[in-house]
C-alpha cells in the first residue's frame, strides 16, 4: 500500500487551509483554497507576479535558486516575498499575501 504523503498550507488571514501532496506548488496549493495569486506566465516563473510572504515554515523550503532571484530582482518583487510557482512543498508553511488582507477589508 502506497501512502500518500501530504502537507498543510494555511493561508493569513483569510483561515483558510489545504491539504496538498508532497512536492505540489505553492501556486497550485493556493488555486486550491480559492485564493488569488497573480501569474501573467502562467507559473513559468518567469513574471514574478506571484511573491508570498512565508510566515511560518521557511527552514523546510529550498533555498531560492539564482533563476528565482533574477526574477525578483528583475520584476521588483520585495525580496522577502517567494515566488509561489519556484516553491515545491515539502512540509507545512504558513503564507500571506499584501492584497489578500485589502481583499479582506472589503
Amino acid at each position: 500500500m502506497i501512502e500518500l504523503v501530504e502537507v498543510l498550507v494555511r493561508f493569513r488571514p483569510s483561515g483558510r487551509s489545504v491539504r496538498v501532496p508532497l512536492g505540489t506548488t505553492l501556486l497550485e496549493a493556493s488555486r486550491r483554497a480559492e485564493l488569488p495569486v497573480a501569474r501573467t506566465c502562467g507559473g513559468d516563473g518567469l513574471c514574478g507576479r506571484c511573491g508570498l510572504r512565508i510566515l511560518s515554515g521557511v527552514a523546510s523550503l529550498p533555498r531560492e535558486a539564482e533563476d528565482e532571484m533574477r526574477v525578483k530582482r528583475n520584476q521588483r518583487v520585495d525580496p522577502a516575498e517567494r515566488l509561489a510557482c519556484r516553491i515545491a512543498l515539502t512540509d507545512d508553511v504558513e503564507v500571506t499575501a499584501r492584497y489578500w488582507a485589502l481583499e479582506q477589508r472589503g
